[in-house]
């Protein structure tokens, strides 16, 4: 049974009561079932990440805000590494097949991920201590005819055939590898062996992910007789449609190396007006009668309910520290005009500001324009500024004049994203 358009009333366990509340639950495969096991006592679910590049990003916030939350109301969480499934990748959502990594690259993708949640969650040998495991541990020591002869009764074409990542790609006439075909199993496969391992009982992940999730229930039934379940998060997108994670300039990486905390600050500072409440309930820990308060500001008083937003999830993601000298750097910046030590900067070889550089190339230099034709566009719309000077000439050459007090140049795009750029 699956449910949609659930509700808080009737829910007696803390972690569903506090998804259900925030809204973080799109299906359930058993809601009153599930609810009923985890007020017995401390369960063990998990969720799955692949490892496709060396950080996650805000659109991976939500399940990882879904675990902290299920540790905090005293369950214990399991960070499914797939070192294994990456190799294969993911065909879900997606038109053609992923890139191919290395194992080597693989691994350094791990490595990166692995420093995000410790900052959302606590590790170690206790009760609801959370674990970090790699499915590469079982999917390696498979032996591929004993795996098709045990696991492969369980599933069949006419059903694998009916799941969206492969109803989509058959529609729109893209081709799907036998590789990927078998992703589902492998998928499924790994909630079993955690049930085996772990006693896992519950499977966390987003909406697109509910095949898959659906295949793994029904694989450890059918195999272990046991019952576990399935919970989805709906797909997150802004007020404007955009896909959650996915900005003009990228993804935004959760990674300090991959993107700053003064930049990351800066992505919650922009969140759209209507979507100020929503994110204050999914990505905070604000108490949701203050979030109802903060989400019924109207006019130039929002802005106070997103500078607390932005506060709020700098803090989880980098530190409290972080966040205040990050709101700190953006008064000054947007306030005062002034340079803001606290910017995100990037170096320049000093040989090549000597010679001068064109603007156009220092901006896509600075990762403030993907192109010339981008950092043009940009120009002729009033948007650049060289040290808070607006820049109306596309052929202009900067060179080590441009250098203030503090030996820098400050490029802008726009009134929200600054940049140092520093010769070395």
């Amino acid at each position: 049974m699956t449910q949609t358009n659930l509700t808080a009333q009737n829910i007696t366990s803390d972690f569903l009561q506090t998804l259900l509340e925030r809204d973080y639950v799109h299906q359930c495969t058993n809601l009153e079932g599930l609810d009923q096991k985890l007020s017995k006592g401390p369960i063990v679910a998990y969720i799955g990440f692949d490892c496709t590049a060396n950080s996650l990003h805000v659109g991976s916030l939500v399940q990882i805000m879904m675990l902290r939350h299920l540790q905090q109301s005293g369950h214990k969480p399991i960070v499914l590494m797939g070192g294994g499934t990456t190799r294969i990748g993911d065909p879900t959502g997606r038109d053609e097949s992923r890139k191919m990594l290395t194992d080597d690259q693989i691994q350094s993708n791990m490595d990166g991920i692995r420093q995000v949640f410790r900052k959302f969650l606590t590790f170690g040998e206790g009760t609801t201590d959370a674990v970090m495991v790699n499915n590469a541990d079982w999917l390696d020591q498979l032996n591929y005819i004993d795996f098709l002869r045990d696991m492969g009764t369980h599933f069949t074409i006419n059903r694998m055939l009916t799941f969206e990542s492969v109803k989509l790609r058959l529609e729109r006439e893209q081709p799907m590898t036998f590789l990927e075909f078998n992703y589902m199993i492998l998928q499924a496969y790994d909630f079993l062996e955690l049930n085996r391992q772990h006693n896992c009982a519950l499977q966390i992940g987003g909406s697109d992910q509910w095949g898959n999730i659906i295949n793994g229930i029904e694989l450890t039934r059918r195999v272990e007789g046991n019952e576990v379940f399935g919970l989805t998060s709906p797909l997150i997108t802004t007020a404007n449609g955009t896909k959650m994670g996915k900005t003009a300039g990228g993804a935004v990486w959760l990674n300090e190396d991959m993107r700053s905390a003064y930049e990351y600050w800066q992505f919650w500072r922009n969140t759209d007006d209507a979507d100020v409440g929503r994110f204050l309930r999914l990505f905070t820990e604000l108490p949701l009668d203050e979030i109802t308060r903060l989400e019924a500001l109207q006019g130039a008083e929002i802005n106070d309910a997103k500078k607390i937003l932005a506060n709020e999830a700098t803090t989880l993601c980098h530190g409290r520290e972080a966040a205040l000298h990050a709101e700190e750097a953006a008064r000054k910046a947007f306030e005062e005009k002034s340079l803001g030590a606290d910017l995100p900067s990037t170096d320049i070889s000093a040989s090549h500001l000597q010679e001068g550089i064109g603007i156009l190339d220092l901006y896509m230099q600075a990762g403030l324009a993907t192109s010339k034709g981008e950092a043009r566009r940009l120009i002729n719309q009033g948007g650049a500024r060289v040290n808070d000077e607006k820049i109306s000439d596309t052929e202009c050459v900067i060179s080590m004049a441009q250098l203030n007090d503090q030996g820098s140049i400050k490029l802008s795009a726009g009134k929200k994203r600054h940049i140092l750029v520093k010769p070395v």
